[in-house]
This record gives C-alpha cells, structure tokens and sequence, in this order.
C-alpha cells in the first residue's frame, strides 16, 4: 500500500507538470482518479507492457476522457512510453492528445472523450471476451457527472441484462462537473439503487483510501453479473487550493500554481 500511495503521489506530479508545460487541460478530475488509477495500474489490471496486444490482457477504458493527463502517467510508469514523452501533451502532431486517441497510440484500447460512451465500449468488449471464453477482463473509469448520459443508462441495461460478470465500472464520484455540483446541475443519486435497479452489484468505497479501493477492485469481476466501484472522491485531491473547487475542473496552471502544488505533494516529481 505504501508503494501504491507512492505511486498515486507521482501520478499527481506528472499530470500537474503536464498540464503546466501545455498551458491547458482538467487538473480537478485527474487529481481526483489517482488513487483509483494506481490501484488498477499498480495492482489489479494484468497487463504486460511488452505485449501490448496480448489476447487475455485486462481492458482500460477511460471514458471521462478529460482526465487523459492521468492516463498517459499511469502508462508512462507502467512502460507503454517514455515518461519525457509527456510533456508533449496536448501539443501539435503529438501522441498524446487532450483526449485519448488510440489511432496515435496503440497502448490505449479506445478513443474517448464524448462523455457518456465508454462504458458501451467497454460493455461491448466483455461481451467478447466472454464469448472467445477469456480470462480477462474489462474496466471503465466514469465521472459522476457522465453518468447523467443517456447511453450511460443504455449500457447499463445491457451489461445487466447479459450478465457480463467480466465487466466493472469504476465511477468517481467527487460531486463536481464543469458548471457546478453535481447535485445541483442534474442529480444522480441515490447512484447504488438505481445500478442494482440495472442489475449491477455494487459497493461504495473511499476513493482515496487505498487498501479499501483495492479490496473492491480486486473482489469486483465474476461475480455473476456486472459490477460498479462507487468511489466516493475529492476533485483535485491532494492539493489544497484545489481541492473541492469547481474552477480547476479544466484551468491552466501557472508556474506559481505548479511550485505550491508540487511543494504540497512532496517534491517536483520526475
């Protein structure tokens, strides 16, 4: 756990001194998915950077696709790139776009950023590999405010209603989208009902506590039918003056904002 924390904290550095050097992107919703983010790359996904393509690899897929600064560090420390390729984020002709492109770069296993559309993605991949009778299986990371999408609701249904036990949304849940609280813009609570209403099994977790996040995320595939991580989170966690403000869902940084976020984090990182 002490090594996974480690890592969640280096997450953090990099996507700040990212979104730093690009001048753009959304630091409240990468900082709230660290600790998620660590605990899949860092222990429960079974993936081999050496064989990106391998058949029974777990799927990934980022369907908040804003939060891709997160997900290209998260590469980056597992191997799929080099780490001083991300600071050519979000710049002309690079690899790494302000949303995931999987045509630009092959360790990712969709394009994303229309809110609302991974989770039929990933859906559509357990389905698969159910069916090719894999072992793997396929993980999709959703904000809160996504899950007012419609064809969230879809996925929904139809993940229930075939019973891809292979398929577990992860939903961080940290209470703010571009315009607001989440409660206030379009309220999607009570969320755990209305999943188990779909036919998911659910469990709500402390989305910075760690040993908690694991326990969840390990236990969560094969269960019989599809499963939901409600993880409950703080966007922009871990840095004070971004914590629970809407204002940094998408905001540049300056170099001050970085040297205070890095000084608060515990040093400048990689």
């Amino acid at each position: 756990m002490a090594e996974l924390a480690r890592r969640a904290c280096e997450l953090r550095r990099l996507v700040l001194k990212m979104l730093a050097h690009a001048g753009a992107g959304h630091p409240g919703g990468s900082l709230s998915a660290a600790d998620i983010m660590a605990a899949l790359y860092f222990r429960v996904l079974r993936l081999d950077p050496g064989r990106p393509d391998w058949p029974d690899r777990d799927r990934f897929v980022l369907s908040k696709g804003h939060a891709a600064p997160l997900l290209y560090a998260a590469l980056a420390l597992r191997g799929y790139l080099p780490v001083e390729e991300l600071m050519t984020f979000d710049a002309i002709d690079s690899r790494l776009q302000g949303h995931p492109d999987a045509q630009r770069l092959p360790a990712l296993e969709a394009s994303t950023g229309s809110l609302g559309q991974g989770l039929s993605i990933a859906a559509g991949m357990a389905l698969g590999l159910a069916r090719r009778g894999s072992p793997a299986r396929a993980f999709c990371l959703l904000g809160d405010g996504e899950m007012q999408e419609g064809q969230v609701w879809e996925a929904l249904m139809f993940a229930g209603h075939h019973r891809l036990d292979r398929l577990v949304a992860v939903i961080d849940c940290n209470g703010l989208q571009l315009m607001g609280r989440t409660a206030d813009v379009l309220p999607v609570e009570p969320l755990a009902r209305r999943l188990e209403a779909f036919g998911w099994g659910t469990v709500e977790v402390d989305g910075h506590d760690l040993p908690a996040l694991v326990g969840a995320l390990e236990g969560a595939a094969g269960r019989g039918r599809p499963w939901a991580v409600i993880a409950r989170t703080v966007k922009g966690k871990g840095v004070s003056f971004m914590e629970d403000k809407v204002e940094w869902h998408s905001r540049a940084l300056t170099p001050d904002d970085l040297a205070r976020a890095l000084a608060e984090l515990g040093g400048e990182g990689r």
